[in-house]
């Protein structure tokens, strides 16, 4: 069938002008060579939108039905890691033929799109009831409460760590330039473990951890460290110390120590990383560190220090101020790990 000529822009006007005359569909038609349901949908258009200008056009149809797009979203609602190849098929099954591209851009459509999925301690229901029952505990603490406390943990650093996925603007075919690459060495370079605490009034003290790590290095770092680290923050009396449940912290030594100091001690749930903003500070000094870009363990453990003690207390101050923000989140989220 043949497609009819489209109305010029004066035809139309005159419909609609001819229509506020009081004239019929009927007579306007055969007034113009129109025909009379021509005549009836153009002035319904004008009618609904005050205009006789073609509108813009959808565009071709969906392949995918909207009864196709609820079933993907339920799919990938239930499971995350539905693979495009497995809605493709399931969508085969019920009568739809698409292509990978087409379920990429109907997902995004609705909001979605493919990330990496993120590692992140496994809980279990005992670790989820422990980690509601910590954030409910400790939302009404008070902000002396919370400056008042000394966090503390350990961390590795990599000498070519946050280096590797740094990006660079470069023109074309300079690539292999010296100041557009990043120097690297066989597994990895190396790394230096470290210890540290901090409080709402600034950085503690930073270790290097040079022995294996257990229950006797720990207990001697914290004999060596910690209280020279609260006299130096003036820390109020009656303290709290935190750390982990790690099996080096928990071991008799340490536990002795803290009883024999009279040290008061934050009860800590297992698998609760995202709730230490020592954390936080770690990252803080990682990046720090990668942008001086230290090319041996040597000058990896100097930096460190160096950049350790740089770190405002402001910085400090800011992670226990907002620290209610963290256990809302863990409520929030029923417990699982959050952004933190």
């Amino acid at each position: 069938m043949a497609k009819t000529k489209e109305l010029s822009k004066d035809t139309r006007k005159r419909i609609v002008d001819l229509h506020q005359t009081g004239k019929s569909e009927s007579t306007i038609g055969k007034q113009l060579g129109v025909k009379k349901s021509t005549v009836g949908a153009i002035i319904r258009k004008w009618k609904t939108y005050k205009t006789t200008d073609n509108l813009p056009r959808s565009g071709a149809p969906r392949k995918i039905s909207s009864r196709g797009v609820k079933m993907i979203m339920r799919m990938v609602s239930k499971n995350p890691r539905t693979t495009q190849g497995d809605l493709v098929n399931d969508l085969q099954r019920a009568g739809t033929t698409v292509t990978k591209v087409t379920i990429s851009n109907t997902l995004q459509r609705q909001g979605l799109k493919s990330c990496s999925a993120r590692r992140v301690p496994l809980l279990k229901p005992v670790h989820v009831q422990a980690r509601l029952k910590f954030a409910r505990e400790h939302m009404d603490d008070t902000a002396e409460e919370r400056e008042n406390v000394m966090w503390s943990d350990e961390t590795k650093v990599e000498l070519f760590g946050i280096n590797s996925t740094r990006r660079v603007w470069r023109k074309k075919n300079t690539e292999l330039h010296p100041k557009n690459t990043i120097p690297t060495v066989k597994h990895g370079g190396g790394n230096i473990m470290l210890w540290g605490c901090f409080s709402a009034k600034g950085t503690g003290r930073l270790i290097r951890v040079k022995d294996r790590m257990n229950g006797a290095v720990h207990h001697e770092i914290l004999s060596q460290n910690l209280l020279p680290s609260v006299r130096a923050l003036k820390m109020k009396r009656g303290w709290v110390f935190q750390h982990d449940n790690d099996p080096k912290h928990t071991a008799w030594a340490t536990k002795e120590w803290l009883r024999k100091k009279h040290l008061k001690v934050l009860e800590w749930p297992s698998q609760y990383p995202d709730l230490n903003p020592i954390e936080n500070l770690w990252r803080e000094l990682k990046v720090r560190v990668a942008r001086r870009q230290p090319q041996n363990i040597t000058a990896l453990e100097k930096i460190c220090m160096e950049e350790w003690a740089k770190i405002p207390a402001t910085v400090c101050a800011n992670l226990v101020k907002t620290y209610s923000n963290r256990l809302t989140s863990v409520i929030a989220n029923k417990a699982y790990v959050t952004k933190y």
